[in-house]
């Protein structure tokens, strides 16, 4: 009897003893991210990109998803005190990918338009970019004008192709749209088009790193300016108020000019 007085008492033991420790076990104030690292008490973001639109954004040797797009989204993260992991979609899989909230928001120098502002919404801007066209250095074209009966490549669902389309017109054969800007210049000097167009800061990129490619650039006025936004899906607001206030502070202290130098306003 006094045996099993005693194994109901250390059964009752072990019974609070685990009650305990479950409610220890919940009392955590750490967020860890979605692969099970310790982000220190931060939300962490997810951030989906086109890695392949140097100098923006792009892949190193390493592996890294880096640039000019990247450097800005981790001083807007360190400004407003979340963490960020980056993930690689390709440009046509991005929009898709955050309107099934697989990513917390997008960056890869997407320009802020009338048209997808429809379908998503976007950060305050941080960045000024605008058209240019990339030919050989033998070509006649000094403008975008002399597009008119040429074939010119871009990189399908960009303002440069949508430049183009309302150049030539939309179904028009002589738009040779490419999945990435690389891929756009590549059919260019392959003799697949006689120009191509896209933001002035990866045709730049390019031409500076290919200097054996007799190349030139085209600058026209009618080329508007075009400013890029973090792209958030639409209504989520709390995202995009946590962005501004980053880009806010990155404006005001000095640090979106020391990564761009530019003004943005």
């Amino acid at each position: 009897m006094e045996k099993s007085v005693k194994r109901f008492l250390i059964g009752i033991a072990l019974v609070c003893t685990s009650i305990f420790l479950i409610g220890c076990g919940t009392s955590s104030t750490k967020t860890s991210g979605s692969d099970g690292e310790d982000t220190g008490g931060k939300r962490k973001l997810v951030v989906g990109t086109d890695a392949t639109y140097a100098p923006m954004e792009y892949m190193d040797a390493k592996g890294n998803i880096v640039g000019i797009d990247i450097e800005i989204v981790n001083a807007i993260a360190e400004a407003a005190g979340f963490e960020v992991e980056y993930k690689n979609y390709g440009w046509e899989p991005l929009f898709p990918a955050l309107d099934n909230e697989e990513i917390d928001f997008a960056v890869s120098s997407i320009t802020i338009d009338e048209e997808r502002k429809q379908s998503f919404d976007f950060s305050d801007p941080y960045f000024v970019a605008n058209q240019l066209i990339l030919v050989q250095e033998s070509s006649d074209v000094a403008s975008f004008n002399d597009l008119k009966d040429k074939k010119v490549s871009v990189q399908i669902n960009t303002t440069g192709h949508k430049a183009v389309k309302d150049l030539l017109g939309k179904t028009n054969k002589n738009i040779v749209a490419a999945e990435t800007m690389p891929l756009a210049i590549s059919e260019m000097i392959n003799g697949n088009a006689d120009a191509a167009v896209g933001d002035n800061a990866v045709i730049l990129e390019y031409k500076v790193n290919n200097p054996k490619v007799k190349l030139k650039t085209v600058e026209d006025d009618s080329f508007e300016k075009e400013y890029y936004g973090l792209m958030v899906k639409k209504g989520n607001k709390e995202i995009v108020d946590l962005l501004n206030e980053g880009i806010q502070k990155i404006k005001e202290n000095g640090k979106l000019k020391e990564i761009t130098d530019q003004d943005v306003e």
